[in-house]
């Protein structure tokens, strides 16, 4: 782990695997992770790239183990993508972002289009009214641990509850949620706090900022999109038309995580993005 400075101060913890087969010309890659108000959890997305591309990750400021930051906006932590971009030495880079990330990363490659080759938009919201089918699905699949999660939500918990009321919570991104709640427990287990000011200050743009952005990004992008994600893909899709250079991807049997569910559709779909990226 590496800690970069921010120019307001602000410090963002880091990680980089460089490859030696790189061709010099290939872009690394920034994996931008979703939230907002977690932390990284996307090295096993970033293995799948192993030997492909350079590949950074960070925590986002203000959780995991970067700084506490007062400074919550989607302006600052797009300045922050351009700043770790210049730190790490990158003329252009390829951005993958994951949930929340995917609109992180849509916003960077809309506010610096030169800076970016190609664009990762992974399992996304999108566009338009999605929370409504999204929550009618999260408690469809959260069903067997209904009156559980009713006891433990809304309130003070411990340790050992927090780990699972975010099993729980969690269990519903993946497409066999019974699966999920082991799947989810590493991440569960993670020591870091949620920043849920990140989580509301963050969620503050709308649906013509994300028109804008996409409509501004130069690069192709992809949109991947689990067929099992309880967020609806018709609202991707919808943001997707705004885009000058869109790519549809589906990952067959997959939710809200696919490359948890479906390592090997993900990982073709990560190369196709980093080998056909502009020069």
């Amino acid at each position: 782990m590496d800690i970069v400075g921010m120019n307001d101060g602000a410090q963002l913890a880091t990680w980089t695997v460089p490859t030696p087969r790189v061709d010099a010309d290939r872009p690394a890659v920034i994996l931008v992770h979703g939230g907002p108000g977690l932390w990284d959890y996307l090295e096993p997305l970033g293995a799948l790239l192993g030997g492909l591309a350079t590949v950074h990750r960070y925590d986002q400021r203000g959780c995991g183990r970067s700084s506490p930051s007062d400074v919550l906006t989607m302006e600052r932590f797009v300045a922050d993508l351009e700043e770790l971009r210049v730190t790490f030495g990158h003329e252009r880079v390829v951005v993958i972002g994951h949930s929340f990330g995917a609109t992180l990363a849509l916003a960077y490659a809309g506010t610096h289009p030169d800076r970016v080759a190609a664009l990762g938009y992974l399992d996304g919201t999108g566009i338009g009214d999605w929370r409504t089918a999204s929550r009618a699905e999260e408690a469809r699949r959260r069903a067997p641990w209904a009156e559980r999660f009713a006891a433990l939500d809304g309130r003070e918990r411990t340790r050992a509850e927090e780990t699972e009321w975010r099993r729980i919570q969690w269990a519903s991104d993946y497409a066999d949620p019974v699966a999920g709640y082991d799947l989810a427990r590493a991440m569960a287990e993670a020591p870091h706090e949620i920043n849920r000011v990140a989580n509301r200050s963050l969620m503050a743009f709308g649906d013509a900022d994300q028109i804008a952005w996409a409509a501004t990004a130069g690069c192709p992008i992809t949109f991947v999109h689990g067929t099992a994600d309880p967020r609806p893909a018709e609202n991707v899709v919808a943001l997707a038309g705004y885009a000058h250079r869109p790519r549809k991807r589906i990952v067959s049997g997959a939710g809200h995580l696919p490359w948890v569910e479906q390592p090997e559709q993900v990982r073709e779909i990560l190369h196709e993005i980093v080998l056909t990226a502009d020069a």
